[in-house]
Protein backbone atom coordinates (compact mmCIF):
# COMPACT_ATOMS: atom_id res chain seq x y z
CA UNK A 1 0.00 0.00 0.00
CA UNK A 2 1.34 3.47 -0.81
CA UNK A 3 1.90 5.44 1.83
CA UNK A 4 0.71 8.61 1.46
CA UNK A 5 2.22 12.19 3.69
CA UNK A 6 -0.69 15.04 4.20
CA UNK A 7 1.01 18.43 4.44
CA UNK A 8 -1.12 21.14 5.85
CA UNK A 9 -2.75 23.35 3.11
CA UNK A 10 -2.59 20.83 0.88
CA UNK A 11 -5.81 20.71 -1.24
CA UNK A 12 -7.37 17.41 -1.40
CA UNK A 13 -11.09 15.60 -2.79
CA UNK A 14 -12.69 13.64 -0.60
CA UNK A 15 -15.47 11.21 -2.35
CA UNK A 16 -18.88 10.54 -0.17
CA UNK A 17 -21.39 8.00 -0.54
CA UNK A 18 -25.03 9.88 -0.40
CA UNK A 19 -28.68 8.40 -0.45
CA UNK A 20 -31.34 10.72 -1.77
CA UNK A 21 -34.75 10.66 -3.60
CA UNK A 22 -33.37 13.38 -5.80
CA UNK A 23 -29.82 13.56 -6.64
CA UNK A 24 -28.05 17.13 -7.25
CA UNK A 25 -25.96 18.49 -10.52
CA UNK A 26 -22.44 16.74 -9.13
CA UNK A 27 -23.81 13.80 -8.21
CA UNK A 28 -21.55 10.90 -9.83
CA UNK A 29 -22.07 7.17 -10.17
CA UNK A 30 -25.72 7.27 -9.59
CA UNK A 31 -27.46 4.35 -9.01
CA UNK A 32 -31.16 3.34 -8.19
CA UNK A 33 -31.72 1.30 -5.21
CA UNK A 34 -34.00 -1.79 -4.71
CA UNK A 35 -37.25 -0.71 -5.00
CA UNK A 36 -36.20 2.52 -7.29
CA UNK A 37 -37.74 5.07 -4.90
CA UNK A 38 -33.71 5.96 -3.75
CA UNK A 39 -30.62 6.80 -4.97
CA UNK A 40 -27.13 5.50 -4.45
CA UNK A 41 -24.32 7.82 -5.82
CA UNK A 42 -21.60 10.05 -4.71
CA UNK A 43 -20.49 13.31 -4.67
CA UNK A 44 -16.83 15.05 -4.44
CA UNK A 45 -15.92 17.43 -1.30
CA UNK A 46 -13.11 19.74 -1.96
CA UNK A 47 -11.41 20.39 1.52
CA UNK A 48 -7.77 21.44 2.74
CA UNK A 49 -5.99 19.62 4.94
CA UNK A 50 -5.46 22.05 8.57
CA UNK A 51 -3.51 19.65 10.39
CA UNK A 52 -1.96 15.54 10.60
CA UNK A 53 -2.17 13.81 13.68
CA UNK A 54 -0.73 10.55 12.78
CA UNK A 55 -3.48 8.51 10.96
CA UNK A 56 -5.68 11.32 11.26
CA UNK A 57 -6.22 14.10 9.16
CA UNK A 58 -8.04 17.54 9.86
CA UNK A 59 -9.55 18.60 7.01
CA UNK A 60 -11.65 22.12 6.84
CA UNK A 61 -14.57 22.30 4.30
CA UNK A 62 -15.32 25.76 2.37
CA UNK A 63 -17.54 26.74 5.14
CA UNK A 64 -15.35 26.28 8.30
CA UNK A 65 -16.22 23.54 9.49
CA UNK A 66 -13.73 21.12 10.52
CA UNK A 67 -13.31 16.88 9.87
CA UNK A 68 -11.21 13.96 11.05
CA UNK A 69 -10.30 11.64 7.81
CA UNK A 70 -8.37 8.66 8.30
CA UNK A 71 -5.17 9.43 6.39
CA UNK A 72 -5.53 6.08 4.51
CA UNK A 73 -8.92 6.24 3.40
CA UNK A 74 -9.29 4.94 -0.20
CA UNK A 75 -12.06 8.13 -0.80
CA UNK A 76 -9.42 10.92 0.25
CA UNK A 77 -6.64 12.12 -2.40
CA UNK A 78 -4.90 14.63 -3.05
CA UNK A 79 -5.92 16.77 -5.96
CA UNK A 80 -3.71 16.89 -9.04
CA UNK A 81 -2.89 20.09 -10.83
CA UNK A 82 -5.01 20.44 -13.22
CA UNK A 83 -8.12 19.69 -10.66
CA UNK A 84 -6.35 22.48 -8.36
CA UNK A 85 -6.60 24.87 -11.34
CA UNK A 86 -10.38 23.13 -12.59
CA UNK A 87 -12.30 23.37 -9.55
CA UNK A 88 -9.84 26.30 -7.23
CA UNK A 89 -13.13 28.37 -6.20
CA UNK A 90 -14.41 25.18 -4.59
CA UNK A 91 -11.32 24.83 -2.41
CA UNK A 92 -11.59 26.33 1.05
CA UNK A 93 -9.80 29.71 1.24
CA UNK A 94 -6.43 29.95 2.47
CA UNK A 95 -6.22 30.86 6.55
CA UNK A 96 -3.49 33.11 7.52
CA UNK A 97 -1.60 32.17 10.45
CA UNK A 98 0.20 34.92 11.18
CA UNK A 99 -2.80 36.66 12.71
Amino acid sequence: MINRIYRPGDPVIFRKAKVSTCPGPRAISVHPQGCGETYTYHVDKFWVVESSRGDTLLVRTRRGKLHEVDASDPNLRRANLIERFLYRDRFPEPTDASN
